[in-house]
């Protein structure tokens, strides 16, 4: 059979730089060649970045998007690469958007991929499957592509596809074995989330198996807002063997040789005819392919997926890191309280930034304990971050001689100054401010509003507190591991958390043990279970009542919350989205 040399370019895109996309495109493009690739491939929206949301409605991003792409086309063949085919993904319209006066059935914006050859957009394809679920609003956005293409290089038959056509059965899948293809692309920007890496490859073997072709997935890599995107590119055989997988997390250059069936010339599907889902098949040809290179074949080897804790902790630095850099802040400041989660950001934030972009503050009151005062200090040794301490009792004892307080609100009062110490360092040195709530305090609404909840960004937003424990003890033993320092104190990881607003005060005099309530919030919130199935479920009702009315009535609360990144099945705000004003209860 036939030989073809493959590289998936598992890239880090940005949204809008459509210049510095196209940089990375053609960069990877040369090394991409030189290692003999004779097609390479590049991620979903590449040339944007993904999602670019309501930039799809400005038809100036539209339209320098298409002209990017034909620059693009230009500069790579200018660059000595037009002989290599190269398939980039990027936005294009044939109408106006779906949301104008002037729409047309049938045309607007579309999720594209194009095949760039000898400095020319030779072919393009159109996302077939829009994806309308958790973080995906593609039907907001696009107009589905009614067309298969396939096209013919160095005598084999490649289908394109893009991301979403893949999770589904039929469609492009089944029309690319009707079409006798041997290859089929797909070029994915396929957000993560914890355990994604065990449902890809069983669906993808599916697909390979439904098209009887092998399948070249390539995913990009790298945070956007709340997303994180972690790679995982692969290639499959049609018995569903394993052939290659690139690392997670980490940009990567997936080169393999494949052997693919020579394109059959009686086929019984042609130019026009219509397949699967009622597709219209689009047959075209490329000539000139790079040869297959002398020497020993390409083999890309297969990276095993890495432990939930790893994986988790891998997702997070590269969300911060991307959302930090992107977004061009010179550096991170949080207040330090010698506890778990304050410890595991800042454990985070040294990991994506270095310690020397990291700034931790001790806002200790009357009510801080000793220990938690040395737990930060040590935290801060550790790490070698930026370490100050600014105490707000002289600053809370003001605010008392001039208003009458008591009760929870000198509590949230201590709160409320140091989030306006924490905004005032970011005002005077420019550092993105992170707050340190975990997803079970956000879900109960345990947190101070324009007090501990402040900040720009939220590395734990979708972390539930259980799995924050577990993910200090791994980074720990990791640092033991290799020999280096474990950075979060074992006291800030043993000790029984508490917001220490009030003298004795623990979380646990407030809610549930931990070990109790984030079960039933992993229940109601992830997996949408009500009352009555949680209870089935064996947890105590009137536990379970207590819980989901903290949990109903916290929604405001949530809905002004910081972003951070994703890495559940339902994040919330992209994921889970419930009106503020909603009176269903359930328990009726």
């Amino acid at each position: 059979m036939p030989t073809l040399r493959l590289a998936l370019c598992q890239v880090n895109p940005s949204v809008g730089d459509l210049t510095g996309n196209a940089d990375i495109v053609r960069a990877w493009s040369r090394r991409a060649a030189d290692a003999g690739a004779q097609l390479v491939l590049f991620p979903e929206m590449v040339l944007t970045g993904y999602p670019v949301e309501d930039l799809v409605f400005r038809r100036s991003f539209v339209a320098a998007s298409k002209a990017a792409l034909d620059r693009l086309a230009t500069d790579l063949a200018a660059d000595g690469l037009g002989a290599v085919p190269i398939v980039v993904g990027y936005l294009d319209a044939d109408g106006p958007p779906q949301v104008s006066g002037d729409a047309e059935p049938g045309r607007g914006a579309r999720n594209a991929a194009a095949l760039l050859h000898r400095g020319e957009v030779r072919i393009t394809y159109f996302k077939h499957h829009l994806p309308n679920y958790g973080v995906f609003d593609e039907d907001r956005y696009f107009v589905p592509g009614d067309t298969l293409t396939v096209v013919r290089l160095g005598g084999v038959d490649v289908a394109l596809t893009i991301c979403e056509d893949l999770w589904q059965a039929g469609g492009p899948f089944a029309a690319a074995r009707q079409a006798d293809v041997g290859l089929v692309v797909s070029i994915n920007g396929s957000p993560y989330e914890l355990n994604k890496d065990d449902l890809r490859l069983p669906v993808v073997r599916r697909r390979a198996a439904e098209s009887q072709a092998t399948i070249a997935y390539v995913n990009m890599v790298g945070g956007q807002d709340e997303l994180v995107f972690e790679g995982d590119s692969m290639i499959v055989a049609p018995d569903g063997t394993l052939l290659a997988r690139a690392p997670q997390f980490v940009e990567h250059l997936l080169v393999h040789d494949v052997q693919v069936p020579p394109a059959v010339d009686a086929s019984e599907v042609a130019d026009g005819d219509r397949v699967g889902d009622g597709l219209r098949l689009v047959r075209r040809t490329v000539e000139g392919l790079p040869p297959t290179p002398d020497g020993p074949a390409a083999l890309g080897g297969v990276i095993e997926p890495v432990a939930d804790e790893a994986e988790v902790w891998q997702a997070l630095v590269l969300g911060l890191r991307d959302y930090v850099n992107k977004n061009r802040f010179p550096s991170v400041v949080l207040g330090l309280s010698g506890g778990i989660d304050s410890a595991v950001v800042a454990a985070i934030a040294v990991d994506a930034l270095g310690p020397d972009r990291v700034v931790g503050v001790s806002l200790p009151s009357q009510h801080s304990s000793e220990h938690s005062r040395e737990d930060a200090a040590d935290l801060a040794k550790r790490t070698g971050l930026d370490y100050r301490i600014e105490p707000i009792q002289p600053m809370v004892d003001t605010f008392l001689a001039n208003l009458s307080l008591s009760g929870v609100a000198v509590e949230n009062l201590q709160a409320r100054v140091r989030g306006v110490i924490l905004m005032a360092l970011s005002n005077q040195e420019g550092h993105l401010v992170l707050t340190t709530g975990n997803k079970s305090e956000l879900a109960v609404g345990y947190s101070t509003l324009y007090g501990d909840s402040v900040g720009g960004f939220n590395p734990i937003k979708d972390v539930w507190k259980t799995l924050v424990w577990r993910l200090a003890k791994w980074r720990n033993a990791e640092a033991a591991r290799l020999g280096g320092t474990p950075p979060i104190p074992e006291n800030s990881i043993g000790k029984p958390p508490s917001a220490e607003l009030s003298p004795g005060q623990l979380d646990s005099d407030t809610l549930p043990d931990y070990d109790v309530l984030d079960p039933i919030l992993i229940g109601y919130v992830d997996g949408d279970l009500g009352r009555d199935g949680l209870v089935a479920s064996g947890h105590d009702a009137a536990v379970v009542d207590k819980v989901l009315r903290m949990v109903d009535t916290a929604e405001y609360k949530r809905r002004q919350s910081a972003p951070g990144t994703k890495i559940s099945m339902k994040a919330f705000g992209r994921d889970r989205r419930l009106p503020i004003t909603n009176r269903w209860r359930e328990d009726g």
